[in-house]
C-alpha cells in the first residue's frame, strides 16, 4: 500500500544548471506527465508485478485527471479522496547529462487527514505500506503500528534538520534518502535514524555515485553499493529515486539479502535514467535478468 505523493510534473530541459539568468531563455519542447514520487512507486511496483493499493488526496480539476488516467493505464488500484486545494504540481529543469532541479508546491491545507475509516481497511490488508513525506501521512503511524504491517519512506534530500520528515525518518522500518540532502553530513544522519528511530535498515541513493547501505546491527558506516550502468543513453534522473525504491522493495518483499536488494534497486534506478518521467518503468525480467 502506497500512501500520499501523487502529482503532475512540468519538465523544462536546460542547456546547464544553474540556468543563466534572463528575461526569456529558449528551450526545447516542456513535457508534463504525471508522476511524484508516490505516483512513482505505485507505478513502478506494479510494473514489477506486486500488487499495490495507492491512497491519496487528488483535486477534482485537469491535472487529477491525468493522475488518474496514468494510474489505471499502469493497473494501480487507485482510491483518492477530493483535495481542497487541487491536485499537487511541481516543475523540473533537467540538463543536458540528466542532473535536474525541482520545485516541489506545498499547496495542501495545514490539518488535512485522510479519515481513518478510509484506510484502516487496505491497511489491515497490506504486507507493506509505503508512505510518501506528506503531512497527512505522517498521521497512520499510530495504526500502522498497531496493525504491525512493515513501513517504509523516502525521506527525499533530507538535511537531517528539518522537522518536516523527522517523524517519518524515526518511525519507519525501512528509510530511504538522498545523499544530496546532507552532503558530507550524510553517514551522520543514518546513524542517527537508527540509533533514535526504529528502522532496521537505511539507504542513501547518490546517483550515479551509487548508494549507501547501513543497517542497526551492520558496521558503524555506510557500506557503498556500486551503481549500475544505464542499459542506454541517459535521458532525465527524475524518477530514478523512486525507481530505486520499487526494486528494493521488490527483493525486500521476495526474501532477497539487503545486499541484492540495494542491487536490485540500483538496476530499477539506472533504468529510469533512460527515459522521461515515468516512461521507462523496469519490468521484471529484466530486473531479475542478472539475478537468476
Amino acid at each position: 500500500m502506497v500512501v500520499g505523493g501523487s502529482g503532475v510534473d512540468t519538465v523544462v530541459r536546460v542547456d546547464s544548471l544553474p540556468v543563466p539568468l534572463a528575461d526569456s531563455v529558449d528551450v526545447s519542447a516542456i513535457r508534463e506527465w504525471p508522476g511524484h514520487t508516490g505516483g512513482n512507486v505505485a507505478l513502478g511496483c506494479r510494473a514489477l508485478g506486486l500488487g499495490v493499493k495507492f491512497l491519496d488526496f487528488v483535486g477534482e480539476d485537469w491535472t487529477g485527471e491525468q493522475v488518474r488516467a496514468r494510474l489505471a493505464e499502469g493497473g494501480v488500484d487507485f482510491e483518492a479522496l477530493p483535495s481542497p486545494s487541487g491536485t499537487r504540481r511541481a516543475v523540473s529543469l533537467v540538463e543536458r547529462t540528466g542532473r535536474r532541479m525541482s520545485f516541489q508546491d506545498a499547496r495542501e491545507p495545514a490539518g488535512l487527514r485522510m479519515p481513518r475509516s478510509f484506510y484502516l481497511p487496505h491497511l489491515r490488508a497490506a504486507r507493506h505500506v509505503h508512505l510518501s513525506v506528506v503531512d497527512f501521512a505522517r498521521h497512520l503511524f499510530d495504526d500502522i503500528a498497531e496493525a504491525g504491517v512493515p513501513v517504509s519512506t523516502d525521506l527525499q534530500d533530507w538535511d537531517g534538520l528539518s522537522e518536516h520528515q523527522r517523524d517519518f525518518a524515526l518511525r519507519s522500518d525501512l528509510v530511504f534518502l538522498s545523499a544530496a540532502g546532507a552532503g558530507g553530513r550524510i553517514a551522520s544522519v543514518m546513524k542517527e535514524i537508527l540509533r533514535e528511530g526504529r528502522a532496521e535498515v537505511v539507504v542513501a541513493t547518490a546517483g550515479a555515485g551509487g548508494s549507501y547501505l547501513m543497517t542497526r546491527e551492520g558496521s558503524r558506516t555506510p557500506r557503498p553499493v556500486a551503481a549500475e550502468v544505464p542499459p542506454a543513453p541517459v535521458v532525465d534522473s527524475n524518477g530514478a529515486g523512486d525507481a530505486y525504491v520499487c526494486g528494493f522493495l521488490y527483493g525486500r518483499l521476495a526474501g532477497r539479502g539487503l545486499d541484492e536488494c540495494a542491487a536490485l534497486g540500483a538496476r530499477a534506478g539506472a533504468h529510469a535514467c533512460t527515459g522521461q518521467g515515468p516512461e521507462a518503468l523496469i519490468g521484471r525480467d529484466d530486473l531479475l535478468a542478472r539475478s537468476r
